[in-house]
């Protein structure tokens, strides 16, 4: 299968510029200057003229559900949403049921996402107290890295015991941890004064002040010290508060040159507490979504280099899950449909240049995580591309959200950005508003010894 997409503008490893791109097989075969006209026949053209070519992006952070919470989303539909979204690669999380934390269930996941998953696929491994001897005997070439809850969340996998949290950031190496973190002694205590006050079950307005800044910080920082302390390479999830970001290291390269780096989720850049009025428990997660000061200064980090990759913590929940406040609304969001789309808004608002977007969104994720031959458009690579074109607005609708769930946080918000074409491995996996549902993706492959430079 020979494809040519042209008439784009390419936006790759800091450079903007229009050029074609060859396809054979599956694997970019050749990257060609505007002007130059490739002299071969192909069995499909795409005219990506007025829009702009971006690799696709790598989701480092989603929990598609499956198995066992099937009623909220499932791989099946959830990597449907991924790819209308622009998303060709995810690393899955561990906390479903049975949880993904022995060889057994890690199996499990792989068979289900080799039969369902419509774009390419991967799974984290789960810490708890008392698994980290089974890490010598993962397949470090099949998963991202090891998924640590050092906070209370969905899934109740917390790991707490000081000896157990030493024991993982002993053993962890050369794989990657990612760690939520988030006090949950702090987190009680808030809760309970709550409770005292307000009953029950507290508004939902008042989540941030229980899953505080403060319990953040106090976690995050005992992370670092850990990773510190064992070399062990950190990667911390969903940053939320300003005062985390003191804790990382400003410079633009930093996959290349520090083993400890962040992540921010899109919810946390385009929303604030202050949200909770107008939306409630629909933008309840953990860690909950601070203040505008903490949205600014997050956003101020995504250029600075204190944060390294953005993702979505893509957690869906039926609506009826989400009624209640602190205590009894279910805490996730579905977000994987419209992440892209919320960061060009971003790019278009002059908060980031669309080539950082391209670094945080598909390079420093494949850097990061040693993803083998993808997140670059690249000779030689796999072929995940998204096509996307600026002024061309449109409304989020209830029937336009493809997770299972059938909800979004967004709905009702007009976006001037629209994926138009998603290509995974060279198969065009979306385009004009559908998905192929006969597509399956391919398992992502890892080199973790790799020299993050390239």
């Amino acid at each position: 299968m020979r494809t040519l997409l042209y008439g784009g503008t390419l936006v790759n490893e800091g450079t903007t510029r229009r050029a074609s791109i060859i396809i054979e097989d599956g694997t970019i075969a050749a990257i060609l200057p505007a002007g130059q006209h490739p002299d071969a026949s192909f069995d499909e053209t795409v005219d990506a003229s007025g829009c702009f070519v971006l690799p696709g992006i790598i989701d480092d952070h989603v929990h598609f559900r499956e198995p066992g919470l099937t009623e909220k989303a499932d791989i099946d539909t959830e990597s449907r949403a991924a790819a209308a979204g622009g998303v060709t690669s995810y690393f899955d999380m561990p906390n479903c049921v049975p949880q993904t934390t022995t060889l057994e269930a890690l199996a499990e996941k792989e068979q289900l996402a080799a039969a369902k998953s419509h774009v390419n696929y991967a799974f984290f491994f789960g810490a708890t107290n008392d698994n980290a001897d089974l890490f010598p005997q993962l397949p470090a070439d099949r998963i991202p890295g090891i998924k640590l809850f050092m906070g209370s969340s969905t899934g109740n996998m917390l790991v707490d015991r000081d000896a157990s949290l030493r024991r993982i950031f002993k053993a962890v190496a050369p794989l990657p941890l990612m760690a939520h973190c988030e006090d949950t002694d702090i987190i009680n205590r808030n809760m309970a004064e709550a409770k005292g006050a307000w009953g029950d079950d507290p508004p939902v307005t008042l989540h941030p002040m229980i899953r505080s800044e403060e319990a953040c910080l106090a976690s995050t920082r005992k992370a670092v010290e850990l990773a510190k302390e064992y070399g062990t390479r950190l990667h911390v999830a969903h940053l939320s508060t300003a005062e985390e970001l003191e804790l990382f290291t400003v410079g633009c390269d930093s996959v290349a040159t520090n083993n400890i780096t962040a992540e921010a989720c899109v919810g946390h850049l385009v929303f604030t507490m202050l949200d909770h009025e107008r939306l409630g428990a629909r933008i309840k997660v953990n860690p909950a979504i601070k203040s505008p000061v903490d949205q600014f200064m997050l956003r101020q980090a995504l250029s600075d280099g204190r944060i390294t990759t953005v993702a979505t913590d893509h957690a869906p929940h039926l609506l009826s899950q989400k009624e209640g406040g602190c205590a009894r609304a279910a805490s996730g969001m579905p977000m994987v449909q419209f992440a892209l789309v919320a960061m060009l808004e971003l790019v278009d608002a002059g908060v980031l240049t669309m080539a950082r977007l391209v670094e945080l969104m598909a390079h420093n994720p494949a850097r990061l995580f040693g993803v083998c031959q993808r997140g670059f458009l690249r000779p030689g690579y796999r072929a995940d591309l998204v096509v996307v074109r600026p002024h061309s607005p449109w409304m989020v609708t209830a029937d336009a959200v493809l997770s299972k769930c059938g909800w979004s946080p967004v709905e009702g918000h007009t976006y001037q950005w629209r994926v138009e074409r998603t290509l995974c491995n060279g198969h065009t996996v979306y385009a004009d508003g559908h998905v192929d549902s006969a597509y399956v993706g391919e398992p992502l492959l890892f080199n973790h010894d790799h020299d993050p430079h390239v």
